[in-house]
């Protein structure tokens, strides 16, 4: 029978629905959002028998018929004050979907009113157990890299026999993967900022991961968090209550402070990783050959070969930053137990996903190279590092990151730059400031789909033989674009058409993403 309880006793039944099979008849929630976390929150909750009320400013058309189809309600209005429908409804829990700031002022109605606020990603949790023994956790954030790591550490352990699912920010919402009838052995989690603030540390619903990871940390998303330093603290996040491996950067001080200050689950260990010479512990790059040196009884006095980067050449998997994830992954997937040798094999036939340093063609001895996925300062210094001489296509919404560290760092390898997006001028001035000679040209149109043809002319007028002409914009895209998907994609198709018949052998084609 459903009821509903306040006060001491609505935060007591709370902390009881840690199970599937918990009871969650009855159970009022506000689900914040209709977007693919929102429905998933939604329908997973009216399956349980919830009284769920979704409240949004949009909705897809065919996500809000759903709705109440599932057994749900929708309101959809604007949210710059607690709805009327919301505050009726009077929520025992409020699911924020991932985009809702910490100040959204529905989410500071719930704080004022005592409601508890929980993210799609503890919910996962608590009903881990839908379809028998729940899946290890392994997690993964960082302000870049994260997807390709999680996809790499799913390949390896899928390579070693188990049902593992890459899944969370990486665009399949985890209630879906925790719902899947046949259950995982394990799910490789990946999480954005935005998922782990919403993240309590202790208590019921604290998640305990097998493993974890955070890749690097740099400015990005200021904006949402308000300071780097509520930015980190969401990161730290990921290490909390860990069982066996926290694997961090050797190489971002700011990650190994993360790993000393973690409350961990007693047993877990910290698992270095870098490009250099890996210590007892670590894992790292011997004269081309990445190493591992944790997982191995001898590891003061030996090492085990996971791969070596004359492999990883072959695989398009060399750039400095990819070798660093697959370091990571590894660490990841060793301390799940996969073999050495089954990592080297799964890594053989890898393959990055589009729009993340994805050569599109070459031609004059001119490489053109996609990665509009570097949409922050730190993803475009690690695509720029990877090349000697580039014309860079740079641009977007910058998200309140300053970018004059990125330019500073990076002219000397730069032939000229195009500069697109909404906040041109703040590129304009860094190059300005620090590179007051370099060729560089602003695209101005009002026409999306005039964009980057015109900036791939005006790449190819300043570029010679030997140079890259690379898409790694260090914003976000959707002043212009849909997504980085569809910036990458006009990029692609306009260097063929300008290419016309000219690009050789070595062009690779546009995958759409998974």
């Amino acid at each position: 029978m459903a009821f509903a309880v306040t006060g001491t006793d609505a935060a007591s039944r709370l902390d009881s629905l840690t199970s599937w099979h918990a009871d969650w008849s009855g159970l009022r929630v506000g689900v914040l959002g209709l977007g693919k976390t929102g429905f998933a929150v939604a329908d997973t909750l009216a399956e349980l028998g919830s009284d769920v009320l979704v409240v949004a400013s949009a909705a897809d058309d065919q996500r809000a018929g759903l709705i109440e189809v599932i057994g749900a309600s929708l309101v959809v209005t604007d949210l710059s004050t607690p709805p009327a429908a919301l505050v009726e409804h009077a929520p025992d829990v409020i699911i924020a979907s991932p985009g809702f700031h910490p100040d959204h002022a529905v989410l500071l109605w719930a704080e004022a009113q005592g409601i508890p606020v929980w993210g799609d990603i503890e919910l996962a949790w608590r009903l881990r157990d839908k379809v028998g023994e729940p899946a290890e956790w392994i997690l993964v954030t960082g302000t870049n890299g994260k997807t390709t790591t999680v996809q790499l550490a799913a390949t390896m352990i899928h390579a070693a026999g188990k049902r593992v699912a890459p899944c969370g920010n990486i665009g399949i919402p985890v209630l879906d993967a925790i719902r899947d009838p046949q259950g995982w052995d394990v799910l490789v989690v990946e999480l954005s900022s935005y998922q782990l603030h919403h993240l309590r540390r202790s208590g019921p619903g604290a998640l305990v991961p097998h493993s974890a990871v955070c890749l690097n940390i740099a400015d990005d998303h200021i904006d949402w968090h308000g300071s780097f330093e509520a930015y980190r603290d969401a990161k730290a996040t990921v290490y909390a209550n860990t069982r066996v491996a926290c694997v961090y950067n050797k190489a971002d001080e700011a990650t190994q402070r993360m790993v000393e200050e973690a409350e961990v689950s007693d047993g877990a260990r910290a698992i270095g990783f870098d490009l250099g010479i890996p210590g007892p512990s670590d894992f790292g790059v011997v004269e081309g050959i990445l190493c591992d040196r944790a997982f191995l009884d001898d590891r003061r006095n030996s090492a085990i070969e996971l791969t070596t980067v004359p492999e990883l050449v072959a695989a398009g998997l060399d750039a400095p930053h990819v070798v660093a994830n697959i370091l990571a992954a590894s660490a990841l997937a060793r301390a799940y137990g996969v073999p050495a040798e089954v990592i080297h094999d799964a890594l053989a036939d890898f393959r990055l996903d589009a729009h993340r340093i994805a050569t599109v063609a070459v031609a004059d001895g001119i490489r053109w190279v996609d990665d509009s996925k570097a949409t922050n300062p730190h993803a475009a210094a690690a695509s720029l590092t990877a090349y000697p001489s580039v014309v860079w296509i740079a641009g977007g919404l910058l998200k309140g990151v300053d970018i004059d560290d990125l330019v500073r760092s990076h002219v000397s390898r730069l032939r000229g730059a195009v500069v697109i997006g909404a906040d041109r001028s703040e590129l304009v001035a860094a190059f300005a400031r620090h590179a007051p000679t370099l060729p560089v040209v602003e695209v101005v149109v009002d026409d999306t789909g005039e964009v980057m043809p015109r900036a791939v002319r005006l790449a190819a007028e300043v570029a010679d033989a030997g140079d890259t002409v690379l898409l790694a914009p260090a914003a976000a895209s959707m002043d212009q674009f849909a997504d980085y998907a569809e910036r990458g994609h006009l990029f692609a198709q306009a260097v063929r058409e300008f290419l016309g018949g000219e690009a050789d052998d070595q062009s690779a084609s546009d995958r759409p993403e998974a």
